[in-house]
């Protein structure tokens, strides 16, 4: 074999890799951005018109910042929980007060999903309401939490 020949084969299994690699890499850096683009449960219905995509975002903005206010409330709350629970001098009326109080907001935030998913029906057709109702029973069924906290911590 010839310098020549290998020198093309060289960079021609080169160029192949390289370009593969590439291939790869635009397709996992185009699933990431599709999964932080998914705010919601609506997200995921792709035949949405312009005018119920701005209705959506509405919606969401007075329901996110509700959700993530609950959910730090939660974190600090579970935070301390677990304080008490390892002090020495725990009281058990203090532990109940604190689980009382994330029972509460845990309690608020289902609610609040629950008149969420309520309004955000109201703007879909018989069509999308069917593909709604199909994501919703995957969703709670799985028993994850849902859409609204990919790529966030578990509360």
């Amino acid at each position: 074999m010839s310098t020549k020949s290998f020198l093309i084969g060289a960079a021609s299994g080169l160029s192949a890799a390289a370009a593969g690699l590439a291939g790869i890499y635009l397709y996992v850096r185009e699933s990431r951005k599709r999964t932080a683009e998914i705010k919601g449960y609506l997200d995921l219905i792709p035949d949405l018109t312009p005018d119920q995509r701005a209705k959506v975002q509405e919606i969401r903005k007075v329901f996110l910042p509700k959700v993530d206010a609950l959910r730090q409330s939660m974190r600090a709350r579970r935070g301390e929980l677990a304080e008490l629970l390892f002090d020495d001098a725990a009281e058990r009326s203090k532990l109940t007060a604190v689980a009382e109080q994330i029972v509460q907001h845990q309690a608020e935030l289902e609610r609040g999903v629950i008149e969420h998913i309520l309004e955000e029906k109201e703007l879909l057709t018989p069509a999308q309401r069917r593909r709604f109702h199909d994501i919703i029973v995957a969703q709670f069924s799985s028993g994850g939490v849902g859409v609204h906290d990919l790529g966030r911590r578990p509360s």
